[in-house]
C-alpha cells in the first residue's frame, strides 16, 4: 500500500480534531468567561528506516487557551460581578480541587451556596462560601459580600464572606479535560494559590466569553476544506493502488 495515504490520513485527523476544538469555541460563544482554545498542528517528517525523511505527518500540538479577557456587559444584577483587569476567582471543581474562572453570573443554590453559572461552588475565605436568607446582598470591589438578612433592619447589614480572587500568570495556567482552568503544574493534587487582597472586581456587570464567532465560523470552513482535499488524496492513492494491481494482473 502506498504510504501516501498514511500521510494524508494524519493530516486528515487533525484537521477533524481542530475542527471539533473551533466548534467548541463556537458553541460557547455566549458562555460567561469561556476562554477560547488554540489548535495548532506542525509537520514531522519520518526518519525511521533507510533512506531520506520524505514522507511529513501532521503532528497535534497543545498550543493552550487564549486567556485575554472578554467583553465587560453591565446587567445591573447584585450577584452578577466581573473581574477589574486580571485575575480569577476561585472555585471547586467536581473532583474537590481548587480551580479558576472569570464565570462571575452567580447564584445561591437552596442550600445557600454561592456558585456561578456552571454550578461550581465559589470559595470564600474560608472555603465553601454560604449565605443565609437575606432580603439583600451586596458585593464590594474587594469581594467581601454583605446582607441585610430577613427580620433585620436595612440598617444592620451582615459580612458574610470575602470571594477568593487569585493573580496566577496565564504560563501556570492550564485548561484540563473537564473544561475547567487549574495550575499547570499540580493542579489536579490540589495545588492552590493564595489570594491577592489587591485585585478588585465589578458588582453588577459580567464578563462574556472572548471568542469571536466570526473566526471561529471562517476557520470551521478553511478545516472542511482541507479536509477535503485530504480524502481526495486518500481517494487518489486507493484509485492508484487499484490501477497497479490491475496491471500486475494483467502481466
Amino acid at each position: 500500500m502506498d504510504r501516501a495515504l498514511f500521510t494524508a490520513m494524519t493530516g486528515a485527523k487533525n484537521n477533524m480534531l481542530a475542527q471539533s476544538n473551533h466548534a467548541n469555541n463556537l458553541a460557547n460563544a455566549n458562555t460567561q468567561g469561556f476562554r477560547a482554545d488554540f489548535t495548532q498542528a506542525r509537520s514531522m517528517a519520518v526518519y525511521y528506516g533507510e533512506g531520506h525523511p520524505s514522507r511529513v505527518f501532521s503532528l497535534t500540538e497543545n498550543p493552550g487557551t487564549d486567556f485575554r479577557p472578554g467583553p465587560i456587559d453591565y446587567t445591573g444584577r447584585e450577584l452578577d460581578i466581573a473581574m477589574n483587569g486580571e485575575g480569577f476567582f476561585a472555585i471547586t471543581a467536581p473532583d474537590g480541587t481548587e480551580a479558576y474562572s472569570r464565570d462571575g453570573a452567580l447564584s445561591i443554590d437552596i442550600n445557600g451556596i454561592l456558585r456561578n453559572s456552571s454550578g461550581h461552588p465559589v470559595l470564600g475565605d474560608g472555603g465553601f462560601i454560604a449565605i443565609p436568607p437575606a432580603e439583600k446582598i451586596e458585593i464590594a470591589s474587594d469581594g467581601t459580600i454583605s446582607a441585610v438578612l430577613l427580620g433585620q433592619g436595612v440598617d444592620q447589614p451582615v459580612q458574610i464572606d470575602r470571594i477568593k480572587m487569585v493573580s496566577i500568570d496565564h504560563q501556570e495556567l492550564e485548561k484540563f479535560e473537564d473544561g475547567l482552568v487549574r495550575l499547570r503544574d499540580g493542579g489536579l493534587e490540589g495545588a492552590t494559590r493564595d489570594a491577592d487582597v489587591n485585585l478588585r472586581l465589578q458588582s453588577g456587570y459580567i464578563e462574556a466569553s472572548n471568542v469571536n464567532p466570526v473566526e471561529e465560523f471562517t476557520d470551521l470552513l478553511s478545516l472542511a476544506r482541507q479536509y477535503e482535499v485530504q480524502v481526495k488524496m486518500m481517494k487518489t492513492v486507493k484509485e492508484n493502488s487499484e490501477a497497479s494491481a490491475r496491471l500486475l494482473q494483467s502481466s
